[in-house]
């Protein structure tokens, strides 16, 4: 698991595992650069823990399959809305894991250091590119759990779907540290999905960009292209925030929206505005990430929330009273529930306020039972918002687990994002998406 650094002092962590399957199940609707559009099945597939890991971390990873080179080789690659450079893993010496073979293609080409692609493309990498000893284009990408990858800026062609990206931008890595060698071994690489120049859907020049996560084993989507079709409910839309002056904890290729408020039930919090604003060093924005698990607050409004929850369920819940377990290091409201029990009883919803569109949260997707964590004949279920405080993180982080059946469309073009509540399996059936 790659925990990935938003700036040089902020994370995105707890990634969930969304699998894309491959070209088989892969859809192009369209015919024209301008109207086509792509479609890959998605389904959520857990990983159980590993015991010589941290306790209690929970292993999520977004991949996609796809091809890449001439004569194509089918790659697997983490798909990161966190990230801005894609990259494949190209050192052959490395059998224990799946690699991109650069000698068999020859579409394959090095980029200079001298190219503007190295010295203009890449000013929003946190380290800066550089010269290696053959003069190619050096980069390093770090992440806040010590993991690295480095290795040489390449082009070549990329395909979905039988579209053909020719001259994509990639790392081509030959070097690096995982932080979880067990998960790393299973992809070929990183897509980065970012609003940067480098990234993925930034080179593809699709406007937009659109996923839907099935809250059961159905198939979600996700979507290459417009997303305009007749059936979809209409979309609620709330603007990216952008900003021209460059802070340091502002991440200003993250897809950043403005929190407006929290409301539990129909009851609003009372907080000030200024606590879901940026402040002057940009620390405090907020970041929709599909990548991201759970999702996570900042300290003023993680507590209001935390006693808000816990005044409505007070005689629906029993509070684990533990200060010493604390669910991922950011969870510290967790529950007793009766392992007899078959559902969770009626919980007050939790809506997120976006200027223009909301979130709202219910029932089950409140609640996450933790593996392997029972006491006598409860089981162990903690809250799904998370204290960005507890992890040293400045920002406020939209999860996937509060995305499932919401259909979500990031439109590039007049930079916003789209919201709807919808049935993420009936989606993905009018899309020939079956389970």
């Amino acid at each position: 698991m790659k925990i990935h650094s938003i700036t040089a002092c902020l994370t995105l962590l707890l990634h969930a595992r969304i699998i894309l399957f491959g070209s088989a199940d892969q859809m192009l609707i369209g015919r024209s650069n301008s109207t086509k559009v792509l479609v890959l099945p998605l389904k959520i597939q857990e990983i159980p823990s590993v015991p010589s890991k941290l306790p209690f971390t929970h292993n999520v990873t977004l991949t996609v399959s796809l091809s890449v080179g001439t004569p194509p080789q089918n790659v697997t690659m983490v798909l990161d809305t966190g990230s801005e450079l894609s990259w494949l893993h190209c050192n052959t010496t490395r059998i224990s894991r799946p690699v991109f073979k650069t000698t068999r293609s020859t579409s394959y080409s090095p980029i200079a250091c001298s190219s503007p692609t190295c010295t203009i493309r890449t000013q929003d990498f946190s380290i800066p590119a550089s010269c290696d000893p053959k003069n190619l284009c050096h980069a390093i990408l770090s992440y806040a759990d010590a993991s690295s990858s480095e290795g040489t800026l390449s082009t070549d062609s990329f395909i979905i779907a039988g579209s053909n990206f020719s001259g994509t931008i990639f790392g081509c890595m030959d070097s690096g540290f995982s932080s979880n060698p067990d998960e790393d071994s299973k992809t070929t690489g990183l897509m980065g999905m970012n609003r940067g120049s480098l990234s993925f859907v930034s080179q593809m020049e699709f406007k937009r960009f659109s996923y839907c996560i099935s809250g059961s084993d159905f198939p979600g989507i996700l979507l290459f292209g417009d997303s305009n079709f007749t059936w979809l409910v209409p979309l609620n839309y709330t603007p990216l925030i952008q900003i021209s002056t460059p802070l340091p904890y502002f991440n200003r290729v993250a897809y950043t929206v403005q929190l407006e408020g929290i409301k539990v039930s129909d009851k609003p919090l009372q907080l000030p505005k200024n606590v879901f604003e940026p402040d002057h060093t940009g620390a405090g924005q907020t970041m929709v990430d599909s990548g991201t698990q759970f999702t996570f607050l900042l300290g003023p409004a993680y507590t209001a929330l935390r006693n808000e929850f816990v005044n409505q369920t007070t005689t629906t819940l029993r509070m684990f009273e533990d200060p010493n377990f604390v669910f991922q290091g950011a969870f510290d409201l967790c529950f007793r529930v009766s392992s007899n029990s078959t559902s969770l009883p009626k919980l007050p919803s939790v809506s997120l306020l976006f200027h223009g569109a909301e979130i709202t949260v219910a029932g089950q997707q409140l609640l996450y039972r933790v593996p392997g964590e029972v006491r006598g004949s409860d089981s162990i279920h903690c809250f799904t918002f998370g204290n960005s405080d507890l992890l040293g993180m400045e920002a406020y982080i939209i999860g996937h687990h509060h995305q499932q059946n919401v259909w979500m469309e990031f439109d590039l073009e007049n930079s916003r994002i789209g919201v709807a509540s919808v049935r993420c399996d009936e989606e993905g059936q009018r899309f020939g998406v079956h389970h």
